[in-house]
């Protein structure tokens, strides 16, 4: 049964218009909650999502490394539905800017041009401080609120031949937990949210046998159980935490939950 808490909550998905973002916002959509969804740039599939998630939801074009533009984002949600509750952090650019052929033959970090690698690194580290960055304040304002940064697998942030996607995504689980602890006592969370391996998404080049480099492959579908439980009351309180949606059981969270400890396991 989905939680009662998410009718009418307001969440704003970031890079919603496909792949992970598009199947957590057709599943907060679907439990009641009014839905936001950014993409880069006006695109048909922006306006294919929109139209999936029915009524009451609003699509956005942002640029996340933008602030201006993650700041209107915000501005524009909070207009539409009078506040904003939570903001996932989707949002991102993979080694595809670097290589097409990346997971079969690794680029070499020094082979990456410098224009691909900035551009990752502006959407993917810039771009959800820029958005938390504009979402907080209203959050503090309310006395409640959640971010939920969707990251990647440890293998992934230390793995040849992923620089700099995996280590951004080191970098966003760091930053998780400071503003965990920079918003102790404000009523806002703060938590990690990753698949636990490879997706069926566009952040993996075209190819009728495609699949991670662990030779698996997950449906995006995966983190549709913890994006409800994170969004809802059910997480109220819970901050600074890191969740893996493969390992979620189907009365919560179960072993998902990574206790990592005081040092990140990366290290």
């Amino acid at each position: 049964m989905t939680d009662t808490s998410l009718n009418d909550r307001v969440v704003l998905i970031t890079g919603g218009s496909r792949g992970l973002g598009r199947e957590m916002a057709m599943a907060l959509a679907k439990a009641g909650a009014k839905v936001a969804i950014t993409g880069a740039a006006p695109s048909g599939a922006l306006d294919q999502t929109l139209a999936a998630l029915g009524g009451g939801a609003i699509a956005l074009a942002a640029d996340v490394s933008d602030p201006e533009a993650a700041d209107r984002a915000v501005a524009d949600t909070v207009a539409a539905f009078g506040r904003i509750d939570v903001l996932v952090n989707n949002a991102g650019l993979g080694m595809r800017l670097i290589s097409e052929t990346f997971n079969t033959v690794p680029t070499r970090f020094w082979e990456a041009q410098p224009d691909a690698w900035k551009r990752i690194v502006d959407a993917n580290v810039n771009g959800p401080f820029n958005m938390a960055r504009a979402a907080v304040p209203h959050m503090m304002s309310q006395g409640f609120g959640k971010i939920i940064n969707i990251s990647t697998s440890d293998q992934t942030m230390v793995r040849a031949g992923y620089a700099p996607y995996g280590p951004t995504k080191a970098f966003l689980e760091a930053a998780s937990r400071v503003w965990a602890a920079d918003l102790a006592g404000a009523g806002v969370d703060v938590n990690v949210l990753l698949p636990g391996g490879a997706t069926d998404t566009d952040l993996l080049p075209p190819s009728p046998n495609r699949k991670g480099a662990d030779g698996n492959l997950l449906s995006p579908a995966v983190m549709r159980a913890p994006i409800l439980w994170l969004a809802s009351d059910a997480s109220n309180g819970v901050t600074g935490a890191r969740y893996i949606a493969r390992l979620w059981g189907e009365d919560g969270p179960g072993e998902a939950r990574d206790d990592i400890g005081e040092m990140p396991s990366i290290m």
